[in-house]
This record gives structure tokens, sequence and C-alpha cells, in this order.
């Protein structure tokens, strides 16, 4: 059966659709995450008791359709609207909902009979919407990780709210007017969108107007948008107009002089907007003349108003170099990605890159708007981009420019210029830039009194290797959940790129070509981050993350590096002149540790403000450390990793072995089945019983996809995680068959009735010693978490500190290492003569016991990290030196008095004198159960 048809539905099943649009959202769980998967399936035309042409019929006519319709139009920018600004009527008091965006694409477009006019059928989301109740709007964020902090009604925050909508659009007036339902839970609640949309446009005839009205379907639901305006971007055929007349009358001639320090763009389109949108926020810096004449280019309301802050969203860009785009400007930082659509603070732009002179140069327009409508004016605004051929430690925007007026300083509407500059050091740069260092005297007269970590020989990372490059955990007295990344950007006159260096080793006669010196200058990036708002000091604004850069030296033959830093102090304060909001007085020290180090260590270094702790702008020192490894860590840990999966299948294999073996013994010897200890044999089965019962989280305790990151698929580590399940569960049913066995062997009517008692006798030793045990592993746990301080020196990466439940199944481990000690105590108060146990048996279970100690003295001393444990798992026994020599020492002497035991008797471990005469049992005939 055809599910997808490419002529539009019958008007017969306008009737049913809502029911069936009920129907479907019950049976599918994931219908309001696939709006478009619905419109495929159903005509988004009017439901019940809604009508098109009651609320549409005054705007477009519904033209019939033609009676062999061509296939519908797919393209969702036949119309669109991205991010569209979206208002509510200031007269009306009651409206409910305040959506910050709006975004509208059409999913098919149906010719009529009617040439001009479209069936059209489409989505329109309303972004971050809220629902209030008796409160007032206070633009408040929508965050994720804390609730929201005014009360909500009972629908909650509703990030996006989408319909699906049917309608009509006459290319010729411009005019659509489309109705539909909503998803998920405003399903019920119907909306009318009238929208302005011309074929095509111009800067000055670039706007979409619009209103969005909620028709009340259902007012249960809590969803009320009564009537909101809307303002957005019209991307159907444009023409460039304005910016060749502006290029043919030499507009631009006043950065002429700037071609020779730019650098070009060799793919126009897609690839110079990547450039241009990656740069991320720009910072505004306004010129001197600013201090005398308005530089309020915006001329938003009254006053003198001066952003500090400008961020670029593209609306298109073309293969021969056009572009249109939005110029949002604010005061709000560096934080944010991007800026809402608002028009009395935005710029349309359109503009063409100039291939000789290296830049793009654009005209802009402003918005005026207000409730009904909004339109583009006054277009007297120039700008320039351009990407700078050369880097410095104070200057390392990947994207520069200028804003200033058409008009001359006497006549009205003048502005003073207005310099942009990027404030991120993104990877995404234009080809062919240089660094030039400034401060490399100043950072050695900085650095020669750094003490530099001395006893540590061995090989250090190269300059240009991947290993320069590590994520990182910072922290100091009032911040400690920061996290971020150190990379460097260049080597010398070299760029640091990743993509070359990442799983390869970097160019070994680099280092011949610079005279053999081992102290490279380099320059770097420091970006930190955190989830909250938090202040350096009194002078640094609000910031959730700030970013260092920096130049120094490196020398390859101690792992030191020094380096001075700049950081923006950030705008609070609209700023005129150049380089104001940089603090340079920043010193960063990083010690990298030897590349074949044996003790895991990790990167360390400071970041420390060389201000006087009386300045505004001093802030307390941080601390650094790695979170990453080096590249042959990373080999040497993935050897390990598949060795220990490896060894965890051949020890429980061993397992199934040795314990079938004593089932094989005990079956020759039917009548030793009484002298097994019973506690002995639960200690064994539940140290098999409980992974199963902890999902494996046991054997495995780093999560499928954190191991992942060693293994490009995960089809392989799953298959060994099943065979050691089976190979588990087998160990875990041989051995509680065995338990059975002697249980009912001592149960049987033939067997001696006082056996039992050593029985209660090693459960009365050994339960309250067990016990014992426990507390003082909660005590040693609790004396640790008291002494824990707020940045845990991590020894082995991707190994925390353990919770009290882990601490425990340590404890756990170490009872299982001691397995024999109940049979030993058995034996003494049974004074049993008898080999009950196979050698077989115990000494190759104890060996089982004993290897990961084994491999853990050698993991410690070879291995140069340790990105978590499979086997010899330290959240599953007790692994130090010190415990695997006793463990593997006390495991040996149980294994040596098991040994003496079954040859000499139970008691001959005792001086003569303490021997008691033992109880003669005598030997009868043992069914085995069955």
């Amino acid at each position: 059966m055809e599910i997808f048809s490419t002529s539009p539905p019958s008007q017969s099943a306008i009737t049913t659709r809502k029911f069936h649009f009920s129907i479907l959202r019950k049976c599918s769980p994931r219908f309001a995450a696939f709006p478009f998967t619905v419109i495929l399936l159903f005509t988004l035309t009017a439901g019940a008791g809604v009508s098109y042409s009651d609320h549409c019929y005054d705007v477009i006519r519904d033209p019939p359709l033609l009676p062999n319709p061509n296939p519908a139009i797919i393209n969702p920018r036949f119309l669109a609207l991205r991010h569209a600004h979206v208002d509510g009527n200031k007269t009306k008091k009651d409206i409910s909902v305040i959506p910050r965006s709006l975004s509208f694409s059409t999913h098919k477009a149906y010719r009529t009979q009617k040439d001009a006019v479209f069936k059209i059928e489409a989505v329109l989301s309303l972004i971050g919407v809220g629902y209030y109740r008796n409160f007032t709007r206070r633009g408040l964020r929508l965050v994720h990780f804390r609730p929201p902090r005014i009360p909500l009604t009972s629908g909650g925050p509703w990030n996006s709210v989408s319909f699906s909508l049917s309608g009509f659009w006459d290319s010729v007036s411009g005019k659509l007017c489309m109705i539909g339902p909503g998803f998920g839970k405003s399903s019920s609640n119907y909306v009318v969108l009238k929208l302005d949309y011309l074929n095509s446009s111009s800067i000055f005839s670039s706007l979409v107007n619009g209103t969005l009205e909620s028709l009340d379907v259902n007012s249960e639901s809590g969803f009320n948008l009564k009537l909101i305006s809307i303002l957005g971007v019209n991307l159907r055929s444009y023409k460039y107009e304005l910016i060749d007349k502006e290029s043919e009358s030499n507009a631009f001639r006043l950065l002429d002089d700037t071609s020779n320090i730019s650098l070009g763009v060799e793919d126009l389109g897609q690839k110079l907007c990547t450039y241009i949108i990656s740069a991320g926020t720009f910072e505004l810096e306004y010129k001197n003349d600013c201090n005398s004449v308005n530089c309020n280019f915006l001329g938003r309301g009254k006053g003198n108003f001066m952003p500090s802050v400008m961020h670029i969203n593209e609306i298109e860009c073309s293969e021969d170099g056009r572009v249109r785009f939005l110029l949002g400007f604010g005061d709000i930082g560096h934080n944010g990605y991007r800026m809402p659509f608002e028009p009395n603070a935005t710029l349309v732009t359109e503009g063409k890159w100039d291939g000789k002179k290296r830049r793009l140069d654009m005209v802009g327009c402003r918005i005026f708007s207000d409730w009904d409508e909004g339109f583009v004016g006054e277009c007297l605004i120039r700008l320039s981009l351009r990407f700078p051929a050369r880097w410095t430690l104070r200057d390392r925007s990947s994207v520069v420019g200028e804003l200033w007026s058409s008009r001359s300083v006497n006549e009205t509407g003048y502005f003073g210029r207005v310099m942009l500059s990027s404030v991120k050091n993104k990877n995404i740069r234009a080809t062919g830039l240089r660094y030039a260092y400034s401060e490399i005297e100043n950072t050695r007269r900085s650095c020669a009194n750094k003490t530099i970590e001395k006893g540590v020989t061995g090989k250090y990372p190269n300059a240009l290797s991947s290993d320069m490059r590590f994520d990182m955990v910072v922290r100091n007295k009032k911040v400690t959940d920061l996290w971020g990344y150190s990379s460097p950007l260049f080597v010398g006159s070299r760029p640091y790129q990743l993509s070359s260096v990442f799983g390869r080793e970097a160019d070994s006669t680099w280092q011949e070509k610079k005279n053999h010196s081992n102290v490279n200058n380099v320059s770097y990036i420091l970006s930190v981050a955190t989830s909250h708002d938090f202040k350096l000091s009194s002078e640094y604004m609000k910031i959730k993350s700030f970013e260092i850069s920096a130049e120094g030296t490196y020398d390859s033959e101690s792992g030191h590096l020094c380096m001075i830093g700049c950081m923006h102090v950030g705008p609070p304060k609209v700023r005129v002149g150049r380089n104001l909001s940089l603090d340079c007085a920043i010193l960063v020290d990083i010690q990298y540790p030897p590349v074949n180090a044996r003790n895991g260590e990790a990167v360390k270094g400071t970041i420390e403000s060389t201000r006087e702790k009386s300045d505004s702008l001093y802030f307390e020192p941080f601390e650094i450390l790695s979170r990453s490894i080096y590249a042959g860590q990373a080999k040497d840990t993935l050897w390990r990793m598949d060795l220990e999966i490896t060894m965890v299948l051949i020890s429980n294999t061993l397992s199934c072995i040795f314990i079938g073996l004593q089932l094989l013994h005990v079956k020759r010897h039917a009548d030793v089945l009484p002298l097994i200890s019973v506690i002995m044999l639960i200690v064994l089965t539940l140290g098999h019983l409980i992974p199963l019962l902890l999902n494996f989280e046991a054997l495995f305790t780093m999560g499928r996809n954190s191991v992942n990151v060693y293994f490009d698929g995960g089809g392989w580590l799953e298959v060994n995680e099943v065979l050691v399940r089976v190979i588990t569960m087998i160990a875990f049913l041989l051995e509680f068959r065995l338990l059975q066995m002697a249980w009912s062997a001592r149960s049987a009517d033939g067997s001696p009735k006082n056996l039992w008692i050593p029985e209660k006798k090693v459960l009365y030793l050994s339960l309250p010693m067990y016990i014992g045990g426990g507390l003082i592993a909660w005590f040693v746990h609790m004396s640790k978490k008291s002494h824990q301080r707020p940045l845990l020196r991590i020894r082995h990466f991707g190994y925390k500190r353990q919770s009290l439940w882990g601490d425990f199944k340590s404890y756990g481990g170490l009872i299982l290492d001691g397995f024999l000690l109940p049979q030993i105590m058995f034996n003494l108060f049974s004074d049993s003569k008898e080999k009950a146990l196979a050698p077989s048996f115990y000494v190759g279970t104890t060996f089982v016991r004993l290897l990961p100690h084994a491999y853990d003295l050698y993991r410690s001393h070879s291995s140069t990290w340790s990105f978590g444990y499979i086997y010899a798992n330290p959240r599953l026994d007790y692994y130090s030196t010190a415990w695997d020599i006793i463990i593997s020492f006390g495991g040996l002497l149980f294994v040596v008095l098991i040994y003496l035991q079954q040859r000499f008797g139970g008691q001959c471990l005792l001086p003569r004198r303490f021997w008691r005469r033992s109880t003669t049992y005598e030997k009868v005939p043992v069914a085995i159960p069955e």
C-alpha cells in the first residue's frame, strides 16, 4: 500500500482528520518528535469546528486545485522564516504565551487553478515558550541545569511549540493565510497565521510582516496565544542593489590600504560565511571622535545608546561572494552564542566580497518597528570585514572590521567610527595566517624566577605533537568547578594543526631545523567554562567562561611551559579607544610530565595575576590539572585493555574448570562431601552471584559509552561482555551445585549429625570477624571523606575516589581472596583428616584470586597511565603494593595450611598439648543427590 502521495488529499478527509490525528498520536509515542512525518500522512487543514473560510476568506480565497495536479514542490525554503521576531500586543493584557522567536518552513506546495496561488503545507514553531500565571515578563533565559526561578503553571515551561498548518499563498500580492493544529500538548489548539511574504525582494522590502492568533478551541490545555505580531526576513529571490551602487561609487576607498595586511578567500559562498559566522561575538571599540560626536549608529530612541557587542546571523550566502546578514547589537558580554532578533537593535545588510581588496564590503540599514509592522530604512551605515594576515598576543581576532557613516561630519545622521573585532580564538580561520611574537622578552623576564620541578628525567612531548593539547579542570578559592582545554596556536612560525598531528608523531627533523634549540617560542589559547555565573574580580563582569591568549617559551628538555597571557575583561561599559578591555598582567605556568613516566602524572599548572592584591583586576590564582593523556599512553591503554579483557575471560574459564574438577573429586569420593565447609561454598557462590545481580557492573565498571572512546565499534567489546556473563553464570551454577551437594550430604540420614557443630563454630567466629572488617572499612572511608580536597589529585585518569558502596565491594573482594579461611577453621574444629578439597580446586582457585594482584604489581610498575580498569579493578578488591603483597602471602599461606591439614589432620597446626581426642566417624556410603 502506498502511504505517501504527491497529490493533495480530497476535501472529504477534512471531517475525519481530527479523529485520525488523535488516534495516531495515541498509537505512536514519538508522534510529537516527528511533525514532518505527520504532515506526509495527513492534510493539515482545519478540523471540526474550525473553518479556513471563516478566518482566511478575506485574505485569500481558496481556489480549487488542478484536476490533475503536478507533483508537489518539496522545498523547505519555498517559504521560510528563521528566528523571526515575535511581539505581543501591548494593548492586550491577557497574553499568557511569550515566545522568544518563531521559525516557519514549508513542507509541500501545490499549484492551483489560479496561476499565482499555491496551496501550502508547513510547520510553524514557537521557540522559547513559557506559561506564566499572574506574573509579568522578566525575560528569563531557559536553562536546563536548575528549575525556573518563578512558579509556572501545571503545563510547565515548553521550549518550543509546533503547529501543522495548511493554507494558500498568493505570489503576486504576497498574502499568505494558513490554519492548523498543534502537536503534542497543544494538539487541540488551532492557530491562524497571516503573512505578507513577497515573491521577490530587495533590501527595502526584505522584511516579512504578519500575525499569529490562537483560536481557543480548547482552553483547558493552558495554551492561550491570543494575538502576536511577526517580523522576519524574506528568503525569496533577493535582488542586490545598494551594494553594487556603493562599490561603483568607491564608497569603501578609506580601507584600501588594508589589503596588504589581509588574507584572501579562495572559495567564496558558504566558505566565506563559515569564516565569518564561526568568529562568534564581535567586540565594538569606538574611535576617539565618539567623545565629541554622537556614535549612536542604531538611532534607537533618544540619547546616545552605544552597544558593546555584535553578533552576525546569516540570511544567505551566494557562490559569487554576495551575502546577506542580520547584525544584532547589545551589551550582554561574550557568553551568548546567538543574540535574539530584536528589530530596533538589528541592522539588515547586503554585501559582496572584493577579491582584489581582500575584504567583505556591506551596506547596513536600520529597522523601524512597532507592534503593527516593521520596515527597513535609513541605509546610512557602511561596514567592512576582513581576515587579518598576522596575529599577536594582544590582537588575535580572526575577523576584524569597521563600521562608519556614509554621511559627512556636518550632515544630520553622522556618527563616529566604530572598530569591530572577534574575541574568540576559533579553529576555523582563513589560510595563510602568521603569528608575530611581541612579548617574548617580557615572558623570559617574568618566567626567570619560576621554579622548574627537578628530579624527573625522561622524554617530554615534542612541541608540535598532539600531546601539547590537553583538556583540564581548573579551580581556585572562589570557583572549583571550571573545565576547559589548552591548545597551542603556533609553534615558532609553524601553525599548530590538530588534524595534522593526531594519529602520528610530530616531524622529528623540526628540532634540527631550529638550530638544535630545546626552547621554542609558542602561542597558546586556554579556554575555560562552567555552568554558572561567577566573577573573577570586582572589575570583571559576571561570566560563565573566559579565554586567555598566551605566548611564551616551551623547553622540550624539561617539559616546562611559561607564558604571559591576555584576557578580555569584558565590556561592562562602552569603551572609547583600543585594548582597554585587555588584562595582560597574567602569568601561565605549566609543567608537562615525561611521556615515559611510570607514576601516571598529569599535566599541572597555574594561572596567576601579576597585579597587586589591591588592584581591581587582581584575581585569585587558578590551579590547572590535566584530564587528558598522551598519545603513547593511549596506545598503551588500548593494549592493556585488550589484555585485561582476555585475562577476565581466562580467569573465569579457569574458575569453571577448577570447580568442575572439585565436582569430579566428590563424585569419586562421595564420603568427603560432608567435610566441606558450607560457609566457604556460600562465600564462593555469592562471589559469582553478586556481579550477575549488579548487571555486570562489578566486572566492567566503565560504562559502554566510556569504553567506546577506545573502540571505533562496540561489537567486539559487547561479544566479550556476553562471553564473560555466560562464563560467570556457569561458574555460579557449578558452585551452587557443589553447595547443594555438600548440604544434602551433611543432612542425609547416614551423615554424622555433629558435623554441624564445627560449622556453627565457624559461623560464630567468621561472622563477627567479617562484620568487624566491614566496620573498619566504613571507618576508613569516612576518615578519607573528611580529608577530601575540593579538587581530587587523580592518580589514575578516570578513577575517582570510591563511594561507601564501592569500598564495601572492595572489602567483599578481600573476603573472597581468603575463601579458604572457613575451611581451615572447619578442619580445625572437626579435626578432619580427609582430603575434602581436591588440590586442583584449592590451589587453582587461589591462583585465580591471586593472579589479579600479581598483575596489579606489574601494571603499577610498568604502565605509564591507567584509563579505567577491567581486570584487577580497585572497585572489586584492595589493590596497592602493600595489599598485593599481603593478600598474595596470605593466599599462599592458606594453601599450605589446607595441604597440611588434609595430610596430618585438622589440628596439626596447633601445639601437641592443645590437641584433643577426635571424634571417630564411621565412614558410610553417601548417596550423591541427583
